[in-house]
């Protein structure tokens, strides 16, 4: 039972970090490599405070705000410098790497040692790490999906989905699409980080290269989540994600219990899965084959629902567009 715990824990925390990567590669048609060095900066940051005495609440708060200063530093790469969003993230992560280590006092790895976390400050009401981490991770994963939900509905979130859907149109409409796009950066990689701190405090100790292979694990989950179930609206698409996370986890678990696995091998085995993910969307293409079905009378009510919703969607959005015009 507390193996199984443990495994929704772990890929309910990867989803905040793949609700991150989602932001910057769905809404904003964008491949941002910041992830790879906001991650461990927010394990940095955290661990570099709680071990100089923070409450753990506050140091997390703390990496969250440093991981949106590391997508604004991204962001004003890619819009004010005209750097190419690939080569904006390497030269991002690149530059993070000092950063991190000057952060965690010169040092490539830091303990938190016995210092209190958010995991041990929920233990205090009982329950046990596994439940501790499970509430926490299951907690903050709606907290996200609804916070961004309610931000993609107002003025603002329209603006910024526009913003990737079609970047002329944005900007004939007197959108600043260098602003949208900074925004979204920072936003993208502030959760990034924060999933970075809360791994960190479930493991004891932040590493500077723990951020090797969080894009990849981001981005398995977002096609992983697209792939099982389709025409879903903003909100259950975030939820969706955590589903995503989760089934990747499990998956890797899995690869970890073939016998006599060389753990040299691991990193090949998780290329080999994200080539297969990426490629899915693809393969249903050419094999026909449907996502989750809900069911003929329920799936026609869910397509009516969507459609209407996407319609509404662009109705707000031309007035909107009218009103900042």
């Amino acid at each position: 039972m507390n193996f199984v715990l443990s495994s929704l824990s772990e890929g309910l925390l990867w989803s905040i970090m793949a609700i991150g990567v989602y932001l910057t590669f769905r809404i904003l048609d964008i491949a941002d490599m910041t992830a790879e060095g906001a991650f461990p900066l927010g394990a940095a940051v955290v661990a570099s405070q709680i071990q100089a005495g923070r409450n753990p609440w506050l140091a997390t708060l703390l990496a969250f705000l440093a991981g949106m200063i590391a997508g604004l530093v991204s962001g004003i790469l890619h819009t004010k410098m005209k750097i190419p969003a690939l080569l904006t993230g390497i030269v991002t992560l690149t530059g993070l790497y000092s950063i991190n280590i000057k952060i965690m006092g010169g040092v490539p790895n830091l303990s938190i040692g016995d210092s209190s976390t958010i995991f041990k400050s929920v233990m205090k009401l009982g329950l046990s790490n596994e439940e501790a981490v499970f509430l926490i991770s299951i907690s903050c994963l709606i907290i996200v999906c609804i916070l961004l939900t309610l931000l993609m509905k107002t003025q603002l979130g329209l603006v910024l989905r526009s913003t990737g859907d079609n970047i002329p149109m944005s900007e004939a409409n007197g959108v600043n699409v260098d602003n949208m796009k900074m925004l979204g950066y920072m936003i993208s990689n502030g959760l990034i980080a924060l999933c970075g701190a809360m791994f960190a405090q479930n493991d004891g100790f932040s590493d500077v290269t723990s951020g090797t292979g969080t894009i990849v694990v981001g981005l398995s989950a977002v096609i992983i989540a697209e792939v099982l179930i389709h025409e879903l609206t903003i909100g259950w698409r975030l939820l969706s994600i955590g589903v995503g996370a989760i089934v990747y986890r499990l998956i890797i678990l899995n690869i970890y219990e073939i016998p006599n696995l060389d753990q040299n091998m691991v990193r090949l085995f998780n290329a080999i899965l994200l080539a297969i993910v990426l490629f899915a969307p693809e393969a249903q293409k050419r094999l026909r084959v449907r996502g989750l079905k809900l069911g003929n009378k329920w799936r026609k009510v869910w397509q009516h629902y969507y459609q209407l919703k996407v319609f509404i969607r662009h109705l707000k959005l031309e007035q909107s567009m009218k009103t900042m015009s």
